[in-house]
């Protein structure tokens, strides 16, 4: 069986320790040389580089987050997970479950700059890089793509020792035949993980599964489908495509395909924002509509800066809201022309958050924009305007 060393990354023919270097940490596949997309994942990140820049904290819990205040956890490290804190989790429940976390502000400058250095690293591999956030991305390392004369297994585990060592932090990787079994496979053994989904094993895999397991299944889907009484991804297997479109319309032919490990979406580089949008989470709860309007004008004043920046406007005006009980409200409002323009998107918004401010607390408030577009079609003159 194909096998491939993790630290001085060359490949050789099956064995629990590598012949060169005589490391224990190898990957074994069948198909390890045949798969060419990869999904990358940072560790971890921002706690990671807090760690990577601060080496004291090394074996200490960390959870990146403004302290003190009603936010959230924006990251924990794995070392404060094993005591239960998560990405989004109230920051005072986190502290209530690891009260001897060190917890450290955000630094974004810092996160941008760390995720360049990554994003250099993978365009030096490949010109076909999807990035998904900060921390994570997808790369085709198909034959005739890639810009190094090696296998992409050997490519993806290279590319993984470079970001630890010139970096100086940890990502897990995943490699498969499409994205969405390439990120099911780096979420499989994290962190500092190289997993590989081929052909061969994918539906058998993916049987087992819970439905919510496939790409774009959420939580009101899932639940959808467990009222219909379709719990693992193996129920979907044995159902028709015609069955599944009947029930879930367009949708149900990737239900289809995506249940027997088929994803046809290709690797797009630096896809264009969606939307643009801004928020807030209040020190204390807000109920006064004034108070709320107040905000909400601050915000969509930085909402239009980065649509100007940016060049670009927007058709669908959105309001989110998180009241007391943490309960996420989103409201929107689709225009009829564009716009970039903070009062058009206060005047929307305010109207949106006029039918929501009924005495409730909130305890944070956003606007964006979606459905972009240039921004030369925003705002067209008011013909009856003087």
């Amino acid at each position: 069986m194909a096998a491939l060393c993790r630290d001085c990354c060359i490949p050789f023919r099956s064995g629990s320790d590598c012949p060169r270097c005589g490391s224990t940490r190898v990957i074994e596949h069948g198909e390890l040389f045949d798969l060419s997309i990869a999904h990358v994942d940072c560790d971890a990140f921002y706690a990671s580089v807090e760690k990577r820049d601060r080496p004291e904290l090394a074996d200490r819990p960390v959870i990146v987050g403004h302290p003190g205040g009603r936010g959230v956890v924006t990251t924990a490290c794995y070392v404060a997970r094993r005591f239960g804190p998560r990405s989004a989790m109230p920051m005072f429940k986190a502290l209530e479950l690891c009260p001897q976390a060190v917890v450290i502000p955000p630094d974004m400058a810092k996160y941008r700059t760390v995720s360049q250095e990554i994003r250099a690293l993978f365009a030096m591999v490949t010109p076909l890089v999807e990035p998904l956030s900060l921390d994570e991305a997808y790369l085709d390392l198909s034959a005739g793509v890639r810009l190094v004369d090696r296998s992409p297994a050997v490519l993806l585990a290279r590319l993984q020792r470079a970001i630890e060592r010139r970096v100086g932090i940890t990502v897990s990787a995943g490699l498969s035949y499409n994205k969405f079994l390439a990120k099911m496979a780096s979420d499989r053994e994290k962190p500092r993980g190289f997993s590989v989904i081929g052909r061969a094993e994918a539906v058998g895999l993916l049987a087992p599964m819970p439905v919510g397991a496939l790409f774009g299944v959420g939580a009101a889907t899932a639940q959808r489908m467990r009222d219909a009484g379709i719990d693992t991804v193996g129920q979907l297997q044995t159902m028709a495509e015609a069955e599944l479109v009947a029930r879930f319309g367009k949708f149900g032919r990737a239900l289809f395909l995506m249940a027997r490990g088929e994803d046809g979406r290709r690797v797009i580089p630096d896809r264009p924002a969606k939307s643009v949008s801004n928020e807030t989470t209040f020190a204390r709860d807000i109920s006064d509509p004034a108070r709320l309007t107040a905000a909400l004008s601050a915000l969509a004043e930085k909402v239009a800066g980065r649509l100007a920046r940016g060049k670009l406007s927007g058709r669908t005006v959105v309001l989110k809201l998180k009241t007391a009980d943490f309960q996420v409200l989103t409201r929107n409002h689709k225009l009829a022309a564009p716009t970039a323009r903070a009062e058009q998107l206060l005047r929307v918004a305010g109207a949106l958050l006029e039918r929501e401010a009924d005495g409730r607390a909130f305890r944070l408030i956003g606007i964006g924009v979606g459905d972009l577009c240039d921004a030369a079609e925003a705002d067209p003159p008011d013909l009856f305007e003087e």
